[in-house]
């Protein structure tokens, strides 16, 4: 199973964004959208999976969830935080939930890391650019027994 993964759109779709995204089951969208209508694009493309980041106020989509794609327990949540910067209650939350992956944005920076058997994703921003971060999107590959993950610049 093939995801694309995106967050801080700040209300911009970028139009390569429809091209890199062509061949995915479904995108998970880490909030910060901006704009309902790039949800709407972005369904175009494939389901989409949503959260609400600190900048969003729809009250259309949650805050956090937990979905099951392809066997793997994914968490989404817009703030969560690099390896370095995860709170005692971050750590307790991937003990309790167990997630493969946990995709956030917030930070703008593409990241990726290992925590045990669970990685942190951040595909970091599509939206407008930012101080001097790349603008960037993410893949998932999410088959029975492994997981990859890559970010592309757009």
């Amino acid at each position: 199973m093939k995801i694309g993964v995106i967050s801080d759109t700040h209300g911009l779709f970028d139009e390569s964004v429809a091209t890199i995204f062509a061949d995915v089951d479904a995108i998970i969208h880490a909030g910060d959208i901006g704009k309902l209508e790039v949800i709407s694009r972005l369904e175009a493309i494939a389901p989409v999976i949503a959260v609400e980041g600190n900048n969003d106020s729809f009250g259309r989509f949650p805050v956090e969830r937990v979905e099951e794609l392809n066997g793997h327990r994914v968490l989404v949540r817009h703030i969560f935080g690099e390896l370095h910067q995860l709170r005692k209650q971050d750590r307790q939350l991937i003990e309790e939930l167990r997630p493969g992956v946990i995709v956030f944005g917030h930070s703008h920076r593409p990241y990726q890391q290992m925590l045990g058997d669970a990685m942190l994703f951040n595909p970091g921003s599509a939206g407008p650019r930012r101080f001097s971060l790349p603008r960037t999107v993410g893949i998932l590959s999410l088959e029975l027994e492994t997981l990859e993950a890559r970010i592309i610049q757009l």
